[in-house]
C-alpha cells in the first residue's frame, strides 16, 4: 500500500485540533491560546520527537512504520475505526483486533486518565500491562517495561522469583492455583496455537510448580476481592480490586482502592507523597 502524506497529514491536524488537554490527562494552564493540542504535546503522548511530527503534519518526511502509527493511534486516543484509518493512509494493513491487540480503547485510556491519584491500570487477559498511572506504579513498579513471554504477570510469577515481592506471602499458594487455572480457560477459549497455549507449554517446561498444577486441571477459580499487597517503603496493604472489561478487546481497567479510615487508606495517601521512592 502507498502512504497519502497528504490525507494522513490532515487527519492528523484535525484529530489534534479536536482533543483537548484534559481529553488525555494533561493540564491546561492558564496561558493556553492552542486550540486543541499543540504539537509538542502530541509528540510526547505518541513517544516521538516533535520535529518527526510535525514533518508528517506538513506532508514530509519518511513512511512512518507500523510502530509508529500503533503509537499516534494511541496517543491520540483513536478508535479502532479510526486506527486503521490511519493506517491505511500512512501505507500500512491495520493489525487484527481482538484478544491479541494491544491498542487500547480511548473509552479506558479517558477513564485511566482520570486515576492520577488511585494506583490503576490496563491489562490484557494475560496479565499484560499495557498502561499504569502513577500510582499503579508506585503501588507495584513499572510492569510495562518487560519484554516476551515476562510481560505476562502469570508467566513472570513462575519463572521470576521477585515478581511475588509485592503479594502478601498468606496468598502465593492460591495465586499460582489462580494464574494456572485463569490461562488453561483462555488457551482453551482461544485455541491451541494462541499465545495463552504456547505459555503454557513453556510454563510445564520450565516451571515445576506449574507443570503440578497443570496437572491438575483446575478451572473455574475466581480472584478475590480484596489484594494484599506489600510494599517496601509503606508496609502491607488491602486493597479493593474493582474491573472494568473492554470486550472487543479483551482488556481490562483495574483500579484498587482502600476502605476510608483504614490503615491502607493512610499506607496510600502516604505513597502518593512517596511516589517511586523507596524508603530504607
Amino acid at each position: 500500500m502507498a502512504i497519502d502524506r497528504a490525507g494522513l497529514a490532515a487527519f492528523l491536524r484535525h484529530r489534534r485540533h479536536a482533543l483537548q488537554p484534559e481529553d488525555v490527562g494533561l493540564p491546561r494552564g492558564q496561558r493556553r491560546r492552542t486550540s486543541g493540542l499543540r504539537r509538542e504535546e502530541v509528540a510526547a503522548l505518541c513517544h516521538m520527537s516533535t520535529d518527526y511530527y510535525a514533518r508528517l503534519e506538513r506532508e514530509r518526511g519518511p513512511q512512518p512504520s507500523e510502530q509508529m502509527l500503533a503509537s499516534i493511534a494511541q496517543g491520540l486516543h483513536l478508535s479502532l475505526d479510526e486506527r486503521d484509518h490511519v493506517f491505511r493512509l500512512g501505507g500500512h494493513q491495520p493489525p487484527p483486533r481482538g484478544a491479541t491487540s494491544e491498542h487500547v480503547s480511548p473509552g479506558l485510556l479517558r477513564i485511566l486518565d482520570r486515576l492520577l491519584d488511585t494506583p490503576a491500570e490496563i491489562v490484557t487477559e494475560l496479565g499484560e500491562t499495557l498502561r499504569q498511572t502513577p500510582m499503579g506504579i508506585a503501588l507495584t513498579g513499572d510492569t510495562t517495561r518487560y519484554a516476551g513471554p515476562a510481560r505476562s504477570l502469570g508467566y513472570r510469577w513462575f519463572t521470576d522469583a521477585e515478581a511475588r515481592g509485592r503479594y502478601a506471602p498468606q496468598d502465593h499458594q492460591f495465586l499460582s492455583r489462580l494464574y494456572a487455572s485463569g490461562l488453561r480457560s483462555i488457551a482453551t477459549l482461544r485455541g491451541p496455537e494462541s499465545p495463552a497455549a504456547k505459555y503454557a507449554e513453556r510454563l510445564v517446561a520450565e516451571s515445576e510448580e506449574f507443570r503440578e498444577l497443570w496437572a491438575k486441571h483446575e478451572v473455574g477459580l475466581r480472584p478475590n476481592d480484596v489484594k494484599r499487597f506489600v510494599h517496601p517503603s509503606v508496609g502491607a496493604l488491602e486493597l479493593h480490586c474493582h474491573s472494568l472489561v473492554d470486550p472487543d478487546q479483551s482488556h481490562r481497567l483495574l483500579v484498587y482502592t482502600a476502605a476510608p479510615g483504614s490503615d491502607s487508606h493512610d499506607k496510600l495517601q502516604l505513597l502518593a507523597v512517596l511516589g517511586t521512592q523507596v524508603l530504607s
